[in-house]
């Protein structure tokens, strides 16, 4: 039905049928239509069956695990929870606070930006199941291991010492609303919340890929995108890097590029990097480590995504 509105707008209203800004119209019209309705269908539900989940529960639900379970349940948690990288950093502070080690907390920290179940959805209706299948199965193996490579450094000394210093207060919260109504308006809280933040990247993303999609060769995004190898993918890390967007906001891009031909692997190195390793991401994660810690959880990360992006076009696994 997107594309059949889409059709009618640009094609039957405008006009503008076999033209490059027909086909960049287009393009935008339904995957902004798409993402959007799915974005709002999606987080409502999800809000109804997570009225209950504050990120106080996810803390405390991981508090008293051994390190192994509450390493799978951190990168779980962080998969099924909407929290972007910038919102992470409380749920870190929280974290370091109730005694959860730190590389559990870091596991939370990698898969929570990139993996969530609204990108899933949007992922799955753009450019198929086995690639979102990939992509998440790949984000959760980043973010488990991350966690064991990063405390063998030692971490904890990195840490600024305020975060060791604050305490959370345990003083007593209302009781949630957990009434069908109370569901109902948090569930529409939610939608308002994170399609209020978010709308803007789905907008910038989309446009950024319609424009790719009418006015850009196919042959020139190839040899830009190169062949897949070594530095195809490490120029795919380094340009995500400065961009900043929820990993709904990059799948407009993503699905463009795989059109175009760009390799399966390079394509989902440049998505985590987006989503993971983001520039204001780094800035905020500065307020509460210090500059080795940084190093470290980028170096690990920017290594991490490079040889997926590899293993992938060695493969040559498709979307």
């Amino acid at each position: 039905m997107f594309e059949a509105l889409a059709n009618w707008i640009v094609y039957d209203l405008a006009g503008m049928r076999d033209t490059a800004l027909g086909a960049a119209l287009h393009f935008f019209v339904m995957d902004v239509t798409k993402i959007l309705v799915l974005l709002t269908l999606v987080i409502y539900v999800m809000g109804l069956l997570r009225a209950m989940l504050a990120p106080e529960r996810v803390r405390e639900f991981i508090r008293s695990r051994s390190n192994v379970s509450a390493r799978f349940m951190a990168v779980g948690l962080g998969a099924v929870t909407p929290f972007c990288s910038c919102s992470s950093i409380p749920l870190f502070i929280g974290f370091v606070e109730a005694g959860i080690p730190l590389g559990v907390t870091l596991s939370f920290l990698i898969a929570s930006p990139m993996i969530n179940e609204v990108a899933i959805v949007v992922l799955a209706s753009v450019i198929g199941w086995q690639t979102t299948a990939i992509y998440v199965a790949t984000g959760l193996t980043v973010a488990f291991v991350g966690g064991f490579v990063i405390e063998r450094f030692r971490p904890e000394r990195w840490v600024e010492e305020y975060v060791w210093k604050i305490h959370v207060g345990e003083a007593q919260r209302a009781a949630p609303d957990v009434s069908l109504k109370g569901r109902h308006e948090y569930a529409l809280a939610q939608v308002r919340e994170i399609v209020g933040r978010i709308w803007k990247f789905v907008l910038i993303g989309v446009g950024v890929g319609a424009l790719i999609h009418g006015y850009v060769p196919q042959d020139f995004v190839a040899r830009i995108a190169g062949d897949g190898g070594f530095l195809s993918v490490v120029g795919a890390v380094a340009v995500g890097v400065p961009l900043y967007s929820d990993a709904v906001g990059i799948i407009p891009i993503a699905e463009v590029l795989l059109q175009k031909g760009v390799p399966l692997g390079t394509v989902l190195a440049f998505m985590m990097a987006v989503t993971a390793l983001s520039l204001p991401e780094m800035v905020i994660l500065r307020k509460v480590a210090k500059w080795p810690l940084l190093g470290v959880f980028t170096g690990y990360l920017a290594t991490a995504f490079v040889i997926v992006g590899l293993l992938f076009n060695q493969l040559g696994v498709t979307s």
